[in-house]
């Protein structure tokens, strides 16, 4: 019955965890990454990003992304700036690099050092109660 509990438990404070950690995610985050965006006010990202929602083939996406790509180039040049050739990977999903929203493994992650494995045992000679 204890292990149930602390399972329980441990369901319970993950569950709470991870809805904390997506509750504080930003949703532009979500968004890919636009070329050029360094040159771009937040209106033309916004329209931007409403026209390859509107496109309705990949083709269509494709060149809307091409004649952004152009555009960028342009301005870049009339700024002296210099941007990379080929626009940014687009993301594909799936699961991506990184720790995740607890910062990696081992430490004082969320749930503390003693990562939710309970309370230690006792050692030897003690009278567990």
């Amino acid at each position: 019955m204890r292990i149930l509990t602390t399972s329980m438990m441990v369901l319970a404070l993950s569950v709470t965890a991870l809805s904390g950690a997506l509750a504080q995610a930003p949703a532009k985050d979500k968004a890919p990454p636009i070329y050029g965006s360094q040159l771009m006010t937040q209106q033309e990202r916004t329209d931007y990003r409403n026209r390859m929602r509107q496109a309705k083939t990949a083709e269509e996406r494709e060149r809307v992304r091409q004649e952004h790509h152009s555009q960028m180039q342009a301005r870049a040049q009339e700024r002296g700036v210099t941007l990379p050739d080929e626009p940014p990977a687009r993301p594909r999903g799936g699961m991506g690099k990184g720790p995740g929203p607890a910062g990696g493994p081992g430490g004082a992650g969320p749930m503390g050092p003693g990562a939710g494995r309970g309370p230690a045992a006792p050692g030897p000679g003690t009278n567990p109660q």
